[in-house]
């Protein structure tokens, strides 16, 4: 993974509540858990994934979606794919898409934490 990829994991995980910086087998990590089905991700602390931990994009980009850390979160491979393929194509055009997404967001604001807490 880049050096710019880790440093925006980095970002999310500042501004996620779930990740705490605790020890997990043997080594010091990033524990947090999936925006989507809370299973547990681990994060080394240079921002590398240990576990199958992706950065999902809550509104797609195609979709007029941003960078911007309240669009971002972490998810496990299975959940962020799942969304892609299964919803991301039908956004405009499915309500229940376009409630997925809004869920996904509302639980994103009641993750955040500022940065500078972590």
């Amino acid at each position: 993974m880049s050096t710019s990829k880790r440093r925006r994991v980095l970002d999310i995980v500042a501004t996620d509540a779930t990740f705490e910086r605790t020890d997990y087998r043997g080594r010091e990590v990033w524990l947090g858990k999936c925006l989507h089905c809370n299973t547990f991700l681990a994060i080394s602390l240079d921002g590398e994934p240990i576990s199958r931990a992706t950065i999902e994009h809550i509104i797609p980009r195609v979709h007029g979606g941003t960078d911007a850390l309240e669009n971002l979160g972490l998810a496990c491979a299975r959940c962020n794919q799942g969304k892609g393929s299964r919803h991301d194509r039908h956004f405009d055009r499915d309500p229940r898409v376009r409630q997925l997404v809004d869920r996904l967001l509302e639980r994103r604001r009641e993750r955040w934490r500022d940065p500078e807490d972590a």
